[in-house]
């Protein structure tokens, strides 16, 4: 009888993964009644996005999908780690859950990976952006990306008007000259307007992510997989540049004996300089726009793609990538396994990307740009978008601050400071 019972089980499974590649892929739309046959039930999703900015949507979503339900249930984002992490270990934890690229490495073991079976590499790479290629392992797929964060850069539009600069820097070596153009001291030599916040990593927001998007953009992947194993390749001269060139690069900024010295610990953070307007440039994320327009609604400024390497034959910036994964411990997995492929798929996706100001993952709905000021380069910017599968925010961030304060103290070369993290974040990626 137990016999019979697992080979009905598995059927079922089987059907329900056969339709999940229609519903992945497209093939199948969102909207037709037809489009769930199989899934039934409740499965609950778990997030830490707004209720207000999503309820509608999963309202939309089960009217369009009316053989199950759909049941979302916010969760704090200071709590949500140990939230998720304390009901699987229970056995009352979601069906799915919204996962970031930062959190897919401490739960692969906890999530159901989709085969490539169930979902053709080849498929998936056509459907999203490259940045929702952190989600991929040699096993099969983490989570199936539903929105993306890159990284950009605002300028000040008045600092530059002021300076006779007509457009900001595409590439990094801009930077040189326009930190003596834009740069302003005191009588006593002390800078009171940076140009660029960089060098220093303590008052610099993202820096670790500054340092990513220069590493990846140098050809370095920071993390690789191999055969189910993952490893640093910050000690690996695996791109067209050496890494420590590359810190070095970053590290000048802090240097009052360098040309380029334009940012120190005296200033409160760079988003607050910027907002302040003693900043000319500020690197953050999409996602920012709204919370800058609110500190200083009168300052005239606007956004460009992340600087380039020059003469690099591919673009990159960084990303920060949001999917939607299902828990290995779903005890209605069928039907969270379809109703992931649907949320991923269209209509949910897009509203998503815009409730939340943010760029979306599937490459169709990337086509339609928003009529406003700043959506175009969120959008192209999410197209060449990258990221890395941090093993621990918290401490990756230790790791990287400690690379850029050796090498400002002496205490390291570049060289050594590089090698001093690969070795660290390696032992970071031992499970």
């Amino acid at each position: 009888m137990k016999g019979n019972f697992q080979i009905i089980i598995l059927v079922i499974f089987i059907a329900a993964a056969v339709l999940g590649v229609f519903v992945f892929s497209g093939a199948i739309p969102i909207g037709n009644n037809g489009n769930s046959n199989g899934a039934q039930g409740t499965v609950v999703l778990w997030g830490t996005v707004k209720t207000q900015d999503i309820s509608s949507l999963i309202e939309d979503f089960n009217r369009a999908n009316p053989t199950f339900v759909l049941k979302y249930e916010e969760k704090s984002p200071d709590t949500f780690d140990n939230d998720l992490l304390e009901a699987l270990a229970a056995g009352v934890g979601p069906d799915m859950f919204f996962i970031s690229d930062d959190l897919a490495f401490k739960y692969s073991n906890k999530i159901y990976t989709i085969t490539y079976q169930s979902f053709p590499l080849n498929t998936f790479k056509n459907s999203f952006v490259g940045a929702g290629e952190v989600f991929l392992t040699s096993k099969g797929i983490l989570a199936l990306p539903i929105t993306v964060n890159p990284m950009i850069m605002y300028y000040n539009r008045s600092i530059l008007d002021a300076n006779g600069v007509t457009y900001p820097p595409a590439y990094w070596d801009e930077f040189s000259n326009l930190v003596s153009l834009l740069t302003k001291k005191d009588d006593k030599g002390a800078i009171v307007k940076s140009t660029i916040a960089m060098g220093q990593f303590s008052n610099v927001l993202y820096a670790k992510d500054i340092l990513a998007t220069l590493f990846m953009q140098a050809g370095n992947p920071i993390i690789a997989e191999k055969n189910g194993s993952f490893m640093s390749t910050l000690n690996q001269n695996s791109g067209q540049y050496d890494l420590g060139t590359i810190l070095k690069f970053y590290t000048d900024f802090a240097d009052p004996l360098k040309d380029v010295y334009s940012w120190n610990k005296s200033f409160s953070n760079s988003r607050d300089a910027f907002s302040a307007e003693n900043l000319a440039f500020y690197f953050g994320y999409a996602s920012e726009l709204q919370s800058l327009v609110d500190k200083n609604p009168n300052q005239n400024f606007l956004m460009a793609p992340m600087p380039q390497i020059r003469n690099n034959t591919f673009k990159l910036t960084s990303a920060h990538v949001t999917g939607i994964a299902i828990s290995s411990f779903s005890k209605n997995l069928s039907t969270a396994f379809i109703a992931t492929g649907l949320l991923a798929n269209g209509d949910f996706a897009s509203k998503m990307a815009t409730s939340l100001g943010l760029a979306p993952a599937r490459r169709n709905l990337l086509k339609t740009i928003p009529a406003d000021a700043y959506s175009p380069t969120f959008y192209s910017s999410a197209l060449f978008a990258r990221s890395w599968l941090d093993p621990s925010p918290k401490d990756t961030n230790i790791i990287f601050q400690g690379m850029v304060e050796k090498v400002l103290s002496n205490s390291m070369s570049v060289t050594q400071a590089i090698s001093d993290a690969g070795t660290k974040l390696g032992l970071l990626l031992i499970k």
